[in-house]
């Protein structure tokens, strides 16, 4: 499927374990960097920066199953004037509608999508156009619980299963990219986002301006939005200028 022209968004994230905003390093739990006590204080920096929405993940509740970081959701919710994503340890319809409850845009499942896809799809009906799936996979296959175990299931067929669910969109992550700033996966990306016609978000690895160039002319097959994480918090990639190099749709895929 082609899709029309628009502006890629840059979705800042930020990823909360014990209340603190961290990054992981390929999604291990023991290899976090602390980026501040403070999740409003760091949603409303980005914000200032020009941030349009802002993906936040619950990484205690993503390993528990059990929401866990609750109250700083909530707070980012109250404080911020742009629209939210949250995942991490959604695996049920009321804790979707929690969220949805407390003010948060868009909800993701993931490890749910896999071992309970009844659940997304219930909440899929329930909640139209605002479910996400996020499909983090490590060498082509999805992994879950936290990104602890690894699935023998491959994203694209994760993916195209989602899809008729009734899932708005894919948040796609290269787990051997994440936190690394080596530059996004975009071969995988595209792959995932030719095989379904819902919007990919991609996720992992960036860590310049040329990693989002590279990915740019994704937008063609639904790669619409592309999260940055550690390349912000380090400096190696300034919000404004990501948002510029998005707006001017260069590059090659």
């Amino acid at each position: 499927m082609q899709y029309a022209k628009t502006s890629m968004l840059i979705f800042p994230a930020i990823d909360l374990k014990g209340g603190r905003c961290v990054r992981l390093l390929r999604g291990e739990m023991n290899a976090e960097t602390v980026y501040g006590d403070d999740p409003v204080a760091m949603g409303e920096r980005w914000v200032s920066e020009g941030a349009e929405y802002l993906h936040v993940v619950d990484l205690d509740g993503a390993v528990s199953g059990q929401p866990m970081n609750g109250a700083a959701i909530a707070a980012l919710v109250r404080a911020l004037p742009i629209p939210i994503e949250v995942g991490g340890g959604v695996r049920t319809v009321d804790r979707a509608a929690e969220l949805f409850d407390a003010g948060v845009n868009r909800v993701i499942f993931g490890t749910a999508a896999l071992a309970q896809p009844e659940v997304v799809a219930e909440a899929c009906r329930h909640f139209p156009g605002r479910i996400a799936v996020g499909i983090d996979a490590r060498g082509g296959k999805v992994a879950v619980q936290g990104w602890t175990e690894t699935s023998t299931t491959p994203a694209i067929e994760l993916a195209r299963r989602v899809e008729g669910l009734g899932a708005a969109r894919i948040v796609y992550t290269d787990i051997n990219r994440d936190g690394t700033q080596q530059g996004v996966n975009v071969a995988a990306t595209r792959a995932v986002a030719e095989a379904i016609g819902i919007p990919v978000v991609a996720s992992g690895g960036v860590g310049s301006l040329a990693d989002l160039t590279a990915l740019l002319p994704c937008e063609a097959v639904g790669v619409d939005a592309v999260i940055i994480g550690r390349a912000l918090y380090t400096g190696a990639v300034r919000l404004r200028d990501a948002i510029a190099v998005a707006r001017s749709g260069a590059g090659s895929c």
